[in-house]
């Protein structure tokens, strides 16, 4: 990526569809980038309607787009060169950039997004394509070119560019709310944060932790699979949840084939007094449909039971080879495969329910007293900020 070019082109995407809330989600974005992009000084930012523009100044332009990519809400990017809109000095700057790609074949492809330009795009495309076939050994390929050429003709000028490059899509961070997000620190939990903070949605986490039954590695873990996620968000609060004390009762008291399923709603009881006191809309889970007992639709409709707080479960319909997938491309896969189990694993009943009964589940929830080791697994929890 050659500093000839002076601009990046900011894309929306997915923002284009939307109406009146068009300018909140694009003054988000904006502010987004320019957080993203701080460390860069000499940057500066030109934001319009259907774009955002970042003249590079002195930056490195391969740092600040690599950056960018992992900005949700951008669409795609594009390093341009912009122009006055005059058709001689728009040949003369297409010739220029096009002898420094690589290739042998060419398309020029014009959009005259201001009607008022005399010359319509058929004829910029021809105009240019004239002046390179004369001044280069290129030929034209309209169906399959080495090099595209792009040229736009706006009101505020013209951009001239040749290559479009993919980003994270999605909604600008922050413009969907909160959510409390359950990280156990397997493979499925990080990718959920990855798919809620692509579309829009801040997160802070929660993690129930179970020494001495846990090992420590667990939290190492937790903290390094977050520190890896705040390439999408700069900063995750964690709460540690002391578990101990109510998987230890749940064992002692309970049908072991019930465990699972009464443990994961006292954790489901825990989450929404957390997320309630730290304004999250949502509590959202790595849970994958079938993946686990745990997971069937009868036993998240009895683990679901204890609350009718707002649950968002990203994964739900995605099989495990597809959040591998997406796990390798987040870079948290390597980090949640390290040999360090979390209490739902080392707990894990040797014959779970995977139909589990309301009437027997609240018969052995009778057995213990969990609202007040609820209590005081919330008031001995410890929180964390990851930056």
């Amino acid at each position: 990526m050659a500093s000839r070019y002076d601009l990046i082109m900011v894309r929306f995407g997915e923002l284009s569809t939307k109406g009146k809330n068009k300018k909140d989600f694009i003054q988000t974005l904006y502010t987004n980038i320019k957080n993203a992009l701080k460390s860069f000084p000499s940057l500066e930012f030109e934001k319009l309607y259907d774009h955002i523009y970042i003249h590079l100044g002195e930056e490195d332009c391969e740092e600040v787009v690599e950056r960018l990519k992992d900005v949700s809400g951008i669409h795609s990017i594009s390093l341009v060169k912009r122009v006055v809109s005059d058709i001689e000095v728009i040949k003369a700057t297409a010739l220029e950039l096009i002898k420094e790609e690589e290739g042998t074949t060419f398309k020029i492809k014009s959009k005259r997004a201001n009607k008022e330009f005399p010359i319509k795009s058929d004829d910029i495309n021809r105009a240019v394509a004239t002046v390179i076939l004369k001044n280069t050994d290129l030929k034209v390929n309209v169906h399959n070119p080495d090099i595209l050429l792009s040229i736009e003709v706006r009101d505020e000028g013209t951009y001239i560019f040749s290559k479009t490059i993919p980003c994270l899509g999605g909604y600008p961070l922050g413009v969907a709310g909160k959510s409390l997000l359950m990280l156990s620190g397997g493979i499925d939990s990080p990718v959920a944060a990855y798919l809620l903070m692509r579309r829009g949605i801040t997160l802070e986490c929660i993690h129930f932790a179970s020494p001495p039954y846990t090992n420590v590695g667990v939290i190492y873990k937790i903290r390094d699979l977050l520190k890896t996620l705040t390439k999408y968000q700069s900063q995750i609060r964690l709460t540690i949840i002391p578990f101990t004390e109510i998987q230890e009762a749940i064992y002692k008291n309970i049908d072991e084939s019930y465990c699972i399923t009464i443990m994961r709603r006292m954790m489901y009881r825990i989450a929404e007094k957390v997320a309630r006191e730290r304004h999250c809309k949502v509590i959202a889970t790595g849970e994958s449909v079938g993946q686990v007992a745990s997971q069937t639709l009868d036993s998240l409709q009895a683990i679901n039971e204890v609350t009718n707080f707002p649950i968002i479960r990203p994964l739900a319909v995605m099989d495990k080879l597809e959040i591998i997938k997406v796990a390798q491309h987040i870079k948290t896969y390597d980090i949640s495969i390290r040999p360090f189990e979390d209490c739902c694993t080392i707990f894990a009943p040797k014959n779970p329910k995977t139909a589990p009964k309301l009437d027997e589940i609240r018969k052995f929830e009778a057995k213990i007293d969990y609202e007040a080791m609820i209590k005081t697994a919330i008031e001995k929890a410890e929180v964390e900020i990851i930056n």
